[in-house]
């Protein structure tokens, strides 16, 4: 599969207070992406972004990077109400998108044609845009009218949430020439484009969505990555992080974010667990265990040795909620001295 000598982690760095708890939608004060290179500990700055107040729902309100997708020398990211495509390796602001209909942004991913399929989670939409902003398509991923349930002369940019949400979509991708949602609150990944194919991951919260030559990847929430075959759309092999080198004495923390290096071999992101008022998704914490949790990290777990090779803190390094893991392409790797 990959080589991945070196990493991009796209995520944000917490707001912190003394005064109160943070809920999610105040809780990152600024988006980042990092670049790491796991052999030798080196990292960089890739860029810190902050949304400006326009299309902010309130003073506080959470900026962070959702997940991301990595095309060419093009990273395409998202806060939760902007999509920002970025050249490499400057981190040049090639294109910027935001509509009224942006809440909650999840993911990002470029079509072949060049426009852009956007997670709306906040509205349970994923929407093909172009980069000049114009909607082409829109599909509310529990097959329902978009529009029944929310307005269109409503600037969802300025609205701090709209949860509880009824599908949560969190990660568009192909399988050949089909548009693809993986969903939350469903534990399951759906076509929308032809609809009528869907891959039932019941074990867990789902996260992410990579596409290999025969595989799709998700993570559950957990700490599980599941491989589902790309012909059968079956689940074919669960891998349980929480039993790796036989011990289960600690919380990784909120498991998302997957790069796979191979069949057994995979890098995967854990953030340390926020307060929530929606309780139900935390629930697997309380499933008979009484654990002390891990800080934001990255974790390299080798599936075949039951083990984990090695872990990096992120804290440290800005990131306390993380989204996505990439490989850097060699080409824009750190110059070795």
């Amino acid at each position: 599969m990959l080589a991945a000598n070196e990493l991009y982690v796209v995520g944000g760095q917490a707001r912190s207070t003394i005064f109160r708890k943070l809920d999610e939608w105040h809780s990152c004060r600024k988006a980042v992406v990092i670049q790491i290179a796991p052999e030798s500990g080196r990292v960089g700055r890739g860029v810190e972004y902050v949304s400006p107040p326009e299309v902010c729902a309130d003073d506080s309100a959470a900026v962070l990077f959702k997940s991301a997708s990595l095309h060419g020398n093009r990273l395409y990211t998202c806060t939760s109400t902007e999509v920002l495509v970025y050249e490499l390796p400057e981190f040049r602001l090639a294109h910027y998108v935001s509509h009224p209909c942006f809440n909650d942004l999840h993911h990002v991913c470029p079509t072949p044609k060049g426009t852009l399929l956007v997670a709306v989670t906040g509205l349970d939409l994923v929407v093909e845009i172009t980069v000049q902003g114009k909607i082409l398509r829109e599909w509310n991923v529990l097959g329902e009218d978009p529009w029944q349930r929310f307005s269109r002369d409503t600037d969802y940019r300025r609205v701090l949430t709209t949860k509880p949400h009824l599908s949560h979509p969190n990660h568009v991708f192909y399988l050949d020439d089909e548009i693809w949602v993986t969903r939350f609150k469903q534990r399951d990944a759906i076509s929308l484009s032809p609809p009528g194919r869907r891959i039932d991951i019941a074990l867990q919260l789902p996260h992410d969505g990579l596409v290999t030559d025969d595989s799709i990847y998700f993570t559950t929430v957990d700490g599980h990555i599941v491989r589902a075959g790309r012909e059968s759309l079956k689940v074919e092999q669960v891998f349980d992080l929480n039993q790796v080198d036989g011990s289960d004495q600690q919380v990784r923390g909120w498991c998302r974010g997957l790069l796979p290096i191979s069949k057994t071999r995979f890098w995967v992101g854990f953030s340390y667990l926020r307060p929530t008022k929606f309780r139900e998704n935390l629930s697997w914490i309380t499933n008979g265990h009484t654990r002390a949790q891990k800080h934001s990290h990255i974790a390299l777990f080798d599936m075949e040795q039951n083990r984990c090779i090695q872990e990096i803190p992120l804290e440290r390094h800005g990131i306390d909620v993380i989204f996505s893991l990439l490989e850097v392409p060699a080409a824009l790797a750190f110059k070795r001295p």
